[in-house]
């Protein structure tokens, strides 16, 4: 999960559902790692009515981890990849930075912001995926030889601050609403005891 841990919201929302009902993770991971839950947009009609939950970063990554490897079928292996392997204009499958190849019918690439990825710190920068996670350079060039654009996805991350120097007292407390409604259909209600968020304004 990215650094902000919130499932929906305005659009996302329908999109959350949407997977959930092609048999995606979404859904059930939000309602299990559920931190607190609103109804953006209760003040207008139904169909701009938009869910949206605080969910633990850490158990959802957890509980997706889980997901993953109890699947049937499915074969993990973690990798950078370098290049895809190409003849005659067609895709035959890809290579790896520790040397492996992988042949196969079909690619899908999801790179998400580590194509040449760059992070700023301040003043500082270098080149990473995430804070922590390696940029996918070799794929970026080899992308950029084959002929595709290659650009690179702006994405911005606010402070941390740590929660004991907060005063929250100043700061307006916002709640979870009373009716959680579920992500997933396979769900008829949830119960958790709800986490306030606190509303500051700059």
């Amino acid at each position: 999960m990215s650094c902000n841990p919130s499932i929906g919201g305005v659009a996302k929302g329908t999109i959350a559902k949407e997977i959930d009902a092609l048999g995606g993770e979404m859904g059930i991971l939000a309602d299990k790692t559920m931190m607190q839950f609103r109804m953006l947009n209760r003040s207008k009609g139904r169909a701009v009515w938009a869910p949206r939950a605080q969910s633990d970063k850490y158990a959802y990554k957890d509980e997706a981890t889980k997901s993953l490897y109890s699947q049937n079928n499915l074969t993990l292996h973690q990798d950078i990849v370098n290049s895809l392997i190409v003849e005659n204009n067609i895709v035959k499958g890809l290579k790896t930075e520790r040397g492996r190849e992988y042949l196969s019918d079909a690619i899908i690439l999801t790179t998400g912001t580590f194509l040449n990825g760059l992070i700023h710190i301040g003043e500082y920068q270098k080149p990473a995926g995430r804070i922590g996670e390696l940029p996918a350079i070799g794929l970026s060039d080899n992308l950029r030889d084959l002929g595709f654009e290659v650009g690179r996805l702006k994405t911005g991350t606010p402070a941390r601050v740590d929660f004991d120097s907060i005063d929250l007292d100043i700061l307006e407390t916002q709640f979870g609403d009373n009716e959680i409604v579920p992500f997933s259909f396979l769900n008829d209600n949830i119960e958790i005891n709800q986490t306030p968020c606190y509303i500051t304004y700059t």
